[in-house]
């Protein structure tokens, strides 16, 4: 006679893990990262060593010495924490302040909550809004793609953002920027090559099931229209709908941050209003604020916001129709 075993769901093992999930977005992100190192040199690789390094390590240490728990650090989040900081920062930005940005993501966004899956925030947009903060010049002082940045010892050429020299009254276009501060050669088309190695690597998530259609689609919608409205009624001061898709660090907040599974919304309608809300508030920003772009804060705010919108959208009763994201 054999016994009865009785045990909590699941019931069955499936082939989809926590670690293929993270290792999933870490493919998707190489694309992009070879953009932005074949771009900006050296620099960029150096860059995107010390952010790894800093965030492999910090969680490395944190769980050995500090929880003396088993070492999950391997499971490829704090590799995508790395690789985002190093998207997010200046590529000249001295190492021990990528450093820094990586031990914070991990040391102070991170395992404080409980690690993987407990963050409240993003941890990479976390660490930039820090560095920000902490290293304004720095921060601001972006390195200009191509020339000689594959030759040791060069020196470097920063120039304005887009966003801000639309902020400044410069440019109107994104035409006009790389007029007056690009070239006619490869280096120009940087924010179209980065943006397609962006998406394909955000359509590759999406083809994979490791994210849905709706938090980047809503996000980028909702702030499209919001820059239509105040480009319509202020056509010289305010940017196109396509300039606002395309300049800053939407795609990217877009696709790999503002989906991030611990800090946004569990349920469908919860990731909606995050979403549309999200991409409004990043409008506002752009239009109303001072600082050029709104991308990372209005993720980190609404990343505060989404234990409320969980609270208030929760998904259905088990066993009746529900609108809960798997």
């Amino acid at each position: 006679m054999s016994l009865l075993t009785i045990s909590p769901s699941p019931h069955f093992k499936g082939s989809w893990t926590v670690e293929r999930a993270m290792w999933t977005v870490n493919i998707a992100l190489v694309p992009a990262v070879l953009v932005y190192i074949f771009f900006f040199g050296w620099s960029a690789l150096a860059t995107v060593a010390v952010a790894l390094i800093g965030a492999v390590v910090a969680g490395f240490l944190i769980q050995k010495f500090l929880l003396k728990a088993s070492l999950t650090v391997f499971d490829g989040s704090a590799v995508i924490t790395g690789l985002l900081i190093a998207l997010n920062v200046p590529a000249t930005l001295p190492w021990w302040m990528t450093f820094l940005g990586s031990l914070f993501a991990i040391a102070i966004v991170k395992m404080p909550f409980g690690g993987l899956g407990r963050n409240i925030f993003n941890p990479a947009l976390a660490a930039r809004a820090f560095l920000l903060a902490s290293f304004p010049v720095a921060m601001t002082q972006w390195p200009t793609p191509g020339g000689n940045v594959w030759t040791l010892g060069s020196d470097v050429v920063t120039y304005a953002t887009p966003l801000s020299a639309l902020k400044e009254g410069v440019i109107q276009t994104v035409a006009q920027f790389w007029s007056r501060y690009g070239s006619s050669d490869i280096y120009s088309f940087y924010p179209e090559i980065m943006g397609t190695a962006i998406l394909l690597g955000g359509l590759a998530l999406l083809f994979t099931k490791v994210i849905r259609w709706h938090i980047p689609v809503l996000y980028m919608g909702s702030l499209a229209l919001v820059s239509t409205l105040f480009w319509i009624f202020n056509p010289t001061g305010s940017p196109d709908p396509l300039f606002s898709l395309l300049s800053g660090g939407v795609l990217l907040g877009a696709w790999f941050m503002a989906t991030d599974y611990s800090s946004s919304p569990m349920s469908l309608k919860g990731q909606i209003v995050y979403a549309l809300s999200a991409g409004i508030l990043c409008g506002l920003i752009r239009a109303l604020g001072s600082y050029p772009d709104g991308v990372a804060y209005s993720i980190l705010i609404l990343n505060a916001l989404t234990p409320l919108i969980n609270k208030y959208l929760k998904p259905g009763v088990y066993g009746r129709r529900t609108n809960y994201v798997v």
